[in-house]
C-alpha cells in the first residue's frame, strides 16, 4: 500500500513539474506588444482631381502651300504674326498669269462678237425662209455655225475661269484668323504646286485639348458630356512648371470608337485662350474634378498597405489589437489619400510599424507627432 501511495506521489510531482515547464514555454514564445504609431481619422474638406496627360492642338489649321509655278516676290507677313481671315500672306509674280487672264478676256470678247454676228444671220436667215427666199441648205449652215461659235464661247470662258483661278493663286490669303509660323520661304525663292511648304496657320482662341482615357472611364464621362450642371471648374490646365491655367475648359467630344489595339478613346475639351497662353502642341496635365469631393476621410498614404491588387489598413481596436480592413481608395492629395470606403470618422488607424503586424496582433501605440 506505501509502495503504490509513493508512486502516485511521484506521477503527480511529475505532472505539475510538466505543467509549470509549458506554462513556463508559453509565456516565453507569447509576442510582445508591437510600437506602433497611430492617428485617427476624420473627414476634411478635399476636391479630387484626375490627372490625364494632355496635348494642347488648335481648332483650325492649314497648310499654306503654292497652287502655282513662279517665284516669291513679296512676303505680307511676320514670323509669328497673327493674321485676319483674307489678309495677303505671299505672292508669287503675277505677270505672266495677269498677260494670260488678259489674253483669255480677249478671247471670251471675240467670241461673243462672233456669236452675236451669226445669231443675227441666222434670225435673218430664218425671216427669209419663212418668205421661201432662201435655201434650206443656207438656214441649216447658219444654224450649225451659231452652235459653233456657242461652243468656242463656252471653251474661251473655261479658259478666262482657269487664266482666273491662276491669277487669283498668285496670292495666297489666310482663310480664318490665326497666327502664322515661321516662314519656309524668302524672297525669290522658286515654287511650284504643292511644294514647298510655305507656312503653317493655326487658330487661336478657342484651343482644343485632346486627352486619352481607357474604356472602362466610358460612362463617366458620358456622363458628364450629357449633364447640364457640370461645374465650371470641372477641367482645368496645369503647365510643366505646375501653374493653372486660369480658364475653364469646356468638355465638347467623344471620339466615335474605342482603338481595337488600345482599348482607349480620344476626347476633346475646349479652352478659352484669349491671351494666346495656349499654344498648340505643349503637353500638360488635364485636371478632371472626380466625385472625391467636399467632406472625405483622408488617411496618410504610408498606411496603406497592398496585397493581390487591393488595399488594407490596420484598424486599432478597444482591446489594443488590430484588425486588417479592406478599403476602397480615391484621389491620392499629397502625402494623404481619399479612403471612399471601408473606414468611418473616428476610426484609428496604425500609420508606423505596419510591417511587423498581422490580424489581431496587439499593439502598444503612440500617437503621431
Amino acid at each position: 500500500m506505501r509502495s503504490y501511495l509513493t508512486l502516485f506521489s511521484f506521477a503527480v510531482l511529475l505532472l505539475a513539474a510538466s505543467s509549470c515547464g509549458q506554462n513556463a514555454q508559453t509565456a516565453q514564445q507569447a509576442p510582445p506588444p508591437t510600437l506602433v504609431t497611430t492617428v485617427q481619422v476624420h473627414k476634411q474638406a478635399v476636391t479630387g482631381t484626375d490627372v490625364y496627360p494632355a496635348t494642347l492642338v488648335p481648332l483650325n489649321e492649314v497648310e499654306i502651300r503654292p497652287q502655282i509655278s513662279g517665284y516669291i516676290t513679296n512676303i505680307y507677313v511676320k514670323d509669328g504674326e497673327q493674321v485676319k481671315k483674307g489678309q495677303k500672306l505671299y505672292e508669287i509674280d503675277r505677270s505672266k498669269y495677269a498677260a494670260s487672264l488678259e489674253q483669255t478676256r480677249a478671247l471670251v470678247q471675240s467670241a461673243e462678237a462672233n456669236l452675236a454676228r451669226l445669231k443675227k444671220d441666222y434670225e435673218r436667215y430664218q425671216r427669209l425662209d419663212q418668205e421661201d427666199a432662201i435655201a434650206k441648205q443656207t438656214l441649216d449652215h447658219a444654224h450649225t455655225e451659231v452652235l459653233n461659235a456657242e461652243a468656242q464661247l463656252s471653251s474661251a470662258k473655261a479658259q478666262m475661269e482657269s487664266a482666273t483661278t491662276d491669277y487669283q493663286y498668285s496670292v495666297l490669303t489666310a482663310p480664318f484668323d490665326g497666327t502664322v509660323g515661321i516662314s519656309q520661304v524668302r524672297l525669290g525663292s522658286q515654287v511650284s504646286p504643292g511644294q514647298p511648304l510655305l507656312n503653317t496657320l493655326s487658330s487661336n482662341d478657342p484651343m482644343s485639348l485632346n486627352f486619352v482615357i481607357n474604356e472602362r472611364e466610358i460612362p463617366r464621362f458620358n456622363r458628364l458630356l450629357r449633364a447640364e450642371d457640370n461645374p465650371d471648374s470641372l477641367f482645368r490646365i496645369r503647365f510643366s512648371d505646375g501653374s493653372i491655367y486660369t480658364q475653364s475648359g469646356e468638355f465638347t467630344t467623344i471620339d466615335r470608337a474605342v482603338g481595337r489595339q488600345s482599348g482607349t478613346i480620344n476626347l476633346r475639351v475646349n479652352f478659352p485662350n484669349p491671351d494666346a497662353e495656349l499654344i498648340p502642341g505643349m503637353t500638360v496635365n488635364l485636371l478632371v474634378m472626380n466625385e472625391d469631393i467636399g467632406e472625405q476621410i483622408l488617411i496618410p498614404y504610408k498606411a496603406v498597405t497592398e496585397q493581390m491588387g487591393e488595399y488594407f489598413v490596420y484598424v486599432v481596436q478597444a482591446d489594443n489589437t488590430v484588425k486588417q480592413q479592406n478599403v476602397t481608395l480615391g484621389t491620392q492629395i499629397g502625402e494623404g489619400i481619399v479612403v471612399r470606403n471601408g473606414l468611418s470618422d473616428g476610426d484609428k488607424i496604425v500609420i508606423t510599424g505596419i510591417q511587423k503586424l498581422r490580424e489581431g496582433a496587439p499593439i502598444r501605440e503612440q500617437a503621431a507627432q
